[in-house]
Parts: C-alpha cells; sequence; structure tokens
C-alpha cells in the first residue's frame, strides 16, 4: 500500500531533516488519510494511486505557474516535488501502448467520446494520465 510507503520515508525524511520531502509526503499521507475517514474505510489502492495522480497534477499546474513567473527557485522545488509524487505512481504507459489496449478493449472510429471513455477509464485508471488518455482516445474515434 502507498500510505505505508509514504509513512516509513516520512520517518526518514524527518531524521535526514529533508524540508521538502518531508513536505511533500506529509501532504500525501494527510490526503490519503482524509480520504480514508471520509470514507470510513481504508482506502484501496487504486485509490491511493488517484489521490496521487491528483497531487502530481496539481505539482504540475504550480510548475507551469513557476516556469512562466520564471522563478528559478519554484521550478526545482516542484520539479523535485514531482519526482518525489512519481515515486509512488505504476510504471506509467507510452502513447503506443495505450492505443494498443485501447484498440484491444473495442475503442473504434466514429465511437462516441463518453462510450470512449467509458471503456478507457477503468482499463487505464493509475497507469497514464488523463490528458494522454484523452488524447489517445480522440486520435482513435
Amino acid at each position: 500500500m502507498i500510505k505505508d510507503a509514504v509513512f516509513t520515508q516520512l520517518k526518514q525524511a524527518m531524521r535526514d531533516k529533508d524540508t521538502l520531502k518531508k513536505g511533500v509526503l506529509q501532504l500525501v499521507k494527510s490526503a490519503i488519510d482524509s480520504e480514508a475517514k471520509e470514507k470510513g474505510a481504508d482506502l484501496t489502492e487504486q485509490e491511493e494511486i488517484t489521490i496521487v495522480q491528483r497531487e502530481v497534477k496539481q505539482t504540475e499546474q504550480a510548475l507551469e505557474g513557476a516556469q512562466q513567473a520564471g522563478r528559478e527557485d519554484l521550478i526545482e522545488n516542484e520539479k523535485r516535488k514531482l519526482e518525489l509524487l512519481k515515486a509512488f505512481l505504476p510504471t506509467q504507459l507510452s502513447e503506443d501502448e495505450v492505443i494498443s489496449l485501447l484498440k484491444e478493449a473495442g475503442i473504434t472510429e466514429g465511437m462516441n467520446m463518453g462510450e470512449a471513455m467509458k471503456i478507457a477509464k477503468p482499463l487505464l485508471l493509475g497507469k497514464t494520465d488523463g490528458k494522454t488518455m484523452s488524447k489517445v482516445v480522440k486520435s482513435l474515434i
């Protein structure tokens, strides 16, 4: 489970006095804990992956903002945060792998976008980001 790995790394980051890593890990742990509390039960691995993906997306947006503002100090921090967060995600599929998986799943040209996404989402959840998934589905239909 991701939560256990986060907690273990958080303890080590505290010992190492790595404030950036500690902050990122506390953020992830807090998000997982609050989601579990809201659900009233432990989260599944897939739900934990979804939380980490949400944090990755927010960090990518912050990185884009820092790049537009030309803030080199923030850019380095955001890049390091991204590395830390992506370490908790399963290996991401390439676009070619996503295309072949979706073709095997039966997504064909002329299909409705909503129907195609209903097939694609459960199949690719945690294996690729939403932007890539949407782009590939659009190119196939």
